[in-house]
């Protein structure tokens, strides 16, 4: 991050303020637990901050620290715009394009103070007065770490803090798994742990917690997974339908993409799940190694995200995405 936008930073900082902190829309663990680090810093700096999200989180998300404080801007939009603008500094965090955060942009737009935008993704727009955009890292949590660091205020992070940065940074490393994670990722994972952050409840909060529906999920889209061992791809999908049957609740799908790269031999997966409220597929990539989904996303189903996982989305019927999805995976090299 720039000296001179940390000096500015450290000044806008240096009296209490009204401040709007936001995820993306559909925020992950990375996402609520950066924003809600940042919450409890800035508490702890005698400032006004709210967490506002575009929509709701999963609910396995909703123990850390500060959950309960979250604003929904779709469930109160009249109350989240008034505290947008009053807000007199806005932070966003774990994204870089105001579409991110869907029916919330229009406000956003409007806002004529500071953003402050912390983030890892590529390509990022040019809507914040200050950028910490660096696409090195795997997660904004490990992100947020140093920017608190940037601020000379390290010795704020507290038990608290930490644990809402552990969760983003196990969240968004595959526990530790991805390749971005590095030996500096673990020495913030050790200092955090040496703070009293609990490492051995955490992820069994996070992983271990589910629904009996939410496993038969699980069991309906390894059914349907479709492998194409030619071109070291796997593939699944999840209709509205079946959604239904098995009490879907928001997050129930999370980390399912992941499976098919548990098979030898594929470097790339993907998952199809039909929403008909939106009229939309959403689709969520995933890779090994070189190949780009980012990229492919960009240039194929209106997304992004980082190398080896990104999002897109597709509004045409599920028929006709799968198609297109068949057809392109025979004119690229995986």
């Amino acid at each position: 991050m720039k000296i001179q936008d940390i000096q500015a930073i450290k000044l806008l900082l240096s009296t209490p303020k009204k401040i709007a902190i936001i995820p993306h829309r559909g925020p992950d663990g990375d996402a609520m637990g950066s924003t809600l680090g940042l919450y409890h810093f800035l508490l702890k700096n005698n400032h006004q901050p709210t967490v506002i999200s575009p929509n709701e989180f999963p609910d396995f998300l909703d123990w850390i620290p500060g959950a309960n404080t979250v604003k929904i801007f779709e469930k109160n939009k009249e109350n989240c715009t008034k505290i947008l603008e009053e807000a007199e500094l806005i932070f966003t965090l774990d994204f870089n394009a105001l579409h991110r955060v869907g029916e919330m942009e229009h406000t956003l737009a409007k806002l004529k103070v500071p953003f402050v935008m912390i983030d890892h993704h590529e390509k990022p727009h040019d809507y914040a007065t200050y950028m910490y955009s660096d696409t090195s890292f795997g997660s904004t949590c490990e992100m947020l770490y140093n920017f608190i660091s940037f601020l000379d205020k390290k010795e704020d992070i507290d038990e608290t803090i930490g644990t809402c940065i552990y969760t983003g940074i196990l969240t968004d490393s595959g526990s530790f798994r991805f390749p971005k994670t590095t030996g500096t990722t673990h020495r913030i994972i050790a200092d955090l742990i040496d703070l009293g952050v609990k490492n051995t409840v955490i992820p069994t909060l996070l992983f271990d917690n589910s629904s009996f529906g939410r496993l038969q999920l699980l069991g309906r889209a390894l059914q349907n997974m479709k492998v194409i061992t030619e071109h070291k791809t796997a593939f699944t999908t999840l209709t509205q339908d079946e959604l239904d049957s098995f009490d879907h609740v928001k997050g129930d799908t999370e980390g399912i993409v992941n499976y098919g790269l548990s098979i030898k031999g594929i470097i790339f997966t993907a998952i199809f799940i039909e929403n008909k409220e939106e009229k939309i597929i959403k689709i969520s990539f995933r890779s090994q190694g070189d190949f780009n989904v980012n990229q492919f996303a960009r240039d194929h189903f209106n997304g992004g995200g980082h190398h080896n996982a990104a999002g897109g989305k597709s509004e045409v019927s599920m028929d006709e995405t799968i198609e297109k999805f068949e057809n392109l995976i025979k004119t690229i090299s995986i």
